[in-house]
């Protein structure tokens, strides 16, 4: 009878631990900061990926037009419930590093840790799919900052968008442009945000593994990048018709550089086939001159 008296004696202390782990894991709050313009077709998908995930907040800064498409038409249920937050910069430029800095500073004391993703980007994790879980192990402990690669998705070919969601539209991953980071931090820094990506180089940067990453070079680890338990999935370019569209609609960080367009076009073949009606949607929806990639396609229908 003692026997079995100091056996449950034992269940019962490990059942309580186990408990109040798990009370103080679900304490952690997680806020998601991101800047959105003409993202209605996709802003559901992106917010109920992370209401999954487990994250408390998403606020998004509004940089429509200002009488340009509106957030609440499509996300009214999620605003309602106060899960997303929206802050108003409609019609002003270049605003994504002010709007990361911003949402920083204005919600740290409410936060343990902020995500700063693009309404394109996916967190994938492959054990742990709750944020919560994943950010409270013991491995990040030391970690100010957490970078994950991201896996580019290729536009699949796609001419025009078609009204299904982005991982059904887009599985084909790109294969020679990977590893590019994005970060998610520590409320308890003092830090200005320099860059969408790595977030400032003072910071104590950690591995998706909680392994301390020293050496960043162009946005990239110079180790081979995991994708096989936790990475970002990349929608960048979509459709033909709908990636016209995003260069057309300006750069959060450089507004509507002309260079910043040709340079995205560049990214875009670069990444995905050249063929010509996808020269002749991009011309036609953007007015620039795409003589190179017409000279490229040629080449390489002679090799």
């Amino acid at each position: 009878m003692y026997i079995k008296f100091i056996f449950l004696n034992i269940i019962l202390i490990i059942i309580n631990n186990v408990y109040i782990k798990i009370r103080k894991i679900e304490k952690v709050k997680i806020c998601l900061c991101t800047i959105g313009k003409e993202e209605n077709l996709y802003a559901r998908e992106f917010v109920s990926h992370y209401k999954r995930y487990n994250i408390d907040k998403i606020i998004i800064y509004d940089n429509n037009e200002i009488k340009g498409e509106k957030f609440e038409d499509v996300l009214n249920d999620y605003i309602s419930n106060r899960f997303v937050e929206l802050i108003d910069i409609r019609g002003k430029l270049s605003q994504q590093l002010d709007a990361y800095r911003n949402c920083f500073e204005s919600f740290k004391n409410k936060f343990d840790w902020f995500i700063f993703y693009d309404m394109d980007e996916f967190i994938y994790l492959k054990k742990i799919k709750n944020m919560k879980y994943y950010l409270s192990k013991s491995s990040f402990k030391h970690c100010q900052a957490i970078q994950l690669n991201m896996y580019f998705h290729t536009d699949n070919n796609q001419l025009y968008y078609e009204n299904k969601t982005l991982f059904e539209r887009f599985k084909e991953k790109v294969k020679s442009k990977q590893g590019v980071l994005k970060t998610i931090i520590r409320s308890n820094i003092n830090i200005k945000i320099k860059s969408p990506h790595f977030l400032n180089k003072k910071l104590i940067t950690c591995d998706g593994f909680g392994k301390h990453n020293k050496e960043i070079k162009n946005f990239v680890y110079t180790n081979k990048p995991d994708f096989k338990y936790h990475y970002i999935d990349h929608f960048s370019y979509k459709s033909t018709e709908e990636f016209a569209r995003k260069i057309m609609r300006g750069s959060a960080i450089k507004g509507f550089e002309t260079e910043m367009k040709y340079r995205k076009i560049s990214w875009y073949f670069d990444s995905n086939k050249i063929k010509k009606e996808k020269i002749d949607l991009i011309e036609n929806l953007t007015n620039l001159n795409l003589s190179k990639y017409r000279t490229r396609l040629v080449e390489q229908n002679t090799t």
